[in-house]
């Protein structure tokens, strides 16, 4: 995104080891760390940083025997927490993505993990190490040193992708939770490369009723599955314990030592610095969000980051992306300009009305269910969300509705703008890529009066920019979306976007993780609709077709797709 004579491509990290980023989580278990990290990860890589996670958990889980095996990682159900709602395919280059498999990465070591895992940690697996609650007593000596040298090996492996293979950001998800711990850290990436940026993130929760349901979730996870879930609860709840007994948060010691840092509350934040030469910030984060205090916070990408958690919440919402209804232009096959739409795009905004207001309807009815039904022992979902302080906002749940500036765009909203149930705006962010001296064109004319372009577009369509005035290429929509994604993270309401394809690629890129090369060959028709509800393990995702028979949606087969290989779905 930061293109220069020395680096054309904006992938300025592969060569200049000062913009990498270490980021190193800090906090008490069931404080939200891993639904920090993924989200985190996935805006990133979103953003084009090449990022990874580094779970020291699952890294211990496999020095003690305790790992999932590769071939359950995909046919293991992750938690449930909608009855079955059909949803349609996304296409890549045309070929549906769906196998029908269904997974919960955020509870599987990955095959990182377990390709790395050493000899000796693997020829632990036959004699499984007890890792209930007292294996993580700071007072167990043997087990506080497997859980030392786990979290520095699964460090070295952190820094081996960031120094020898390419990596821009490296996340190592663990407690870290207290100053041995973090000290030793960062001592051994400075022994490394002490250019090496370092980001702490901490992150707190105190709501009692939060970390009730925070720590339900858990017991759905590797540690706990299968076992009985009172049990599980109380040794859970241990386990907080003997980490809090220890824990030592953020802040005197840093400032002390004079360390930046940033202090996030998943309601607060902190920066700091270890020497002269190592920037290092601390988050600190309380409670989804509400609360960010910085300290001498540095760098663009850290401040970024800063903006970005700083949009979280775990409102209760549904956020649906479609394209306009279909215009002159489309008919044509011309690219961009500012056609009206057709009296199918008409017909089109009418269905899509009609749709959402009977969706708003259901939904709430599905939330008041899912309250009524909760039950302990806890099932897969319950309080997670929506979070019993958060159940009170349903009925005065707002729904926007947002446009391009676009007419076709506008014109589908049509309907919405004359019912007060609906806050319609239009935002210039949203309107679709600029082809420069193309706009208006046909590919096919494109191919003949162009070939040069067009092979070139075809050959790299992410980093192709269009030539002339206004030109953009899809690195520039992700650039301006980029504030648009931060504020979709933010509101409480659910939302529906009425944009283009590009727009739409872009945007479903970001809450899917597609990879780089899959983002522009994402096909997203006319005619359908996207559902996403923001979940603590990531997103349930649904899709519908418009039938255009019954002026009405038909819901298609459910399914997650297998280039989410990241986890967020």
């Amino acid at each position: 995104m930061t293109r220069s004579r020395v680096s054309p491509d904006g992938r300025i990290p592969q060569r200049d080891v000062a913009a990498k980023l270490v980021i190193i989580m800090v906090g008490l278990p069931a404080r939200g760390k891993s639904y920090i990290t993924k989200k985190l990860q996935r805006y990133l890589s979103w953003l084009q940083h090449d990022s990874r996670i580094f779970n020291v958990g699952n890294r211990r889980r496999i020095a003690t025997g305790r790992h999932v095996p590769i071939h359950r990682k995909l046919s293991h159900e992750p938690p449930q927490l909608d009855p079955p709602v059909q949803a349609a395919s996304i296409l890549l280059n045309g070929v549906p993505t769906s196998n029908g498999e269904t997974f919960s990465p955020q509870f599987e070591p990955t095959e990182f993990d377990l390709n790395h895992a050493g000899d000796d940690a693997l020829d632990n697996e036959k004699e499984e190490v007890d890792q209930s609650a007292n294996f993580f007593d700071p007072k167990n000596q043997k087990a506080s040193a497997i859980r030392e040298q786990v979290a520095m090996e699964t460090l070295d492996e952190l820094m081996d992708y960031l120094l020898n293979q390419g990596g821009a950001v490296g996340i190592l998800d663990a407690t870290n939770s207290t100053i041995t711990r973090r000290q030793n850290l960062v001592d051994r990436i400075r022994q490394r490369e002490p250019k090496l940026g370092i980001l702490f993130i901490e992150s707190i929760c105190r709501d009692p009723d939060l970390l009730e349901a925070n720590m339900r979730l858990k017991l759905s996870g590797p540690d706990y599955r299968d076992k009985d879930p009172r049990k599980s609860l109380e040794d859970f709840k241990k386990r907080v314990d003997a980490y809090a007994s220890a824990y030592v948060p953020l802040g005197d010691y840093e400032e002390e030592h004079d360390l930046q840092y940033i202090q996030v509350s998943l309601r607060y934040r902190f920066p700091a610095l270890y020497g002269e030469r190592l920037l290092t910030h601390f988050y600190q984060m309380v409670d989804v969000g509400r609360k960010l205090v910085q300290h001498r916070l540095k760098g663009f990408l850290s401040g970024g980051i800063s903006t970005y958690l700083g949009s979280f919440n775990l409102s209760p919402r549904q956020i649906w992306i479609t394209r306009h209804g279909q215009s002159i232009d489309n008919e044509l096959g011309k690219l961009g300009g500012n056609s009206p739409i057709t009296e199918r795009g008409h017909c089109y905004g009418q269905a899509l009305h009609r749709f959402m207001t009977h969706k708003r309807e259901a939904w709430l009815i599905e939330q008041k269910s899912k309250m009524a039904q909760a039950t302990f022992p806890p099932l897969p979902g319950d309080n997670t969300p929506p979070y019993p302080e958060l159940n009170r906002e349903l009925e005065e749940k707002n729904f926007c509705v947002w446009t391009s500036m676009l007419q076709r765009s506008v014109e589908t909203a049509e309907y919405f703008e004359v019912d007060d149930d609906y806050d319609v705006k239009n935002w210039e962010m949203l309107n679709e890529l600029n082809a420069g001296q193309f706009e208006g064109m046909t590919y096919d004319e494109i191919a003949r009066k162009f070939p040069h372009e067009f092979h070139k577009r075809a050959s790299d369509k992410l980093n192709y920019i269009y030539p002339g005035v206004g030109g953009e290429g899809y690195l520039q929509v992700i650039s301006r979306l980029r504030d648009m994604v931060r504020e979709i993270e933010r509101i409480t309401d659910h939302v529906l976007i009425i944009g283009h394809r590009s727009v739409c690629r872009v945007l479903m890129a970001y809450f899917m993780d597609l990879t780089r090369e899959d983002i522009t060959d994402m096909d997203v028709p006319l005619g359908m609709l996207y559902a996403i509800e923001p979940k603590p393990y990531g997103i349930a995702f649904h899709a519908y077709k418009y039938n255009e028979a019954k002026a009405w949606f038909d819901e298609l087969p459910n399914y997650v797709p297998q280039k989410a290989a990241r986890g967020s779905v």
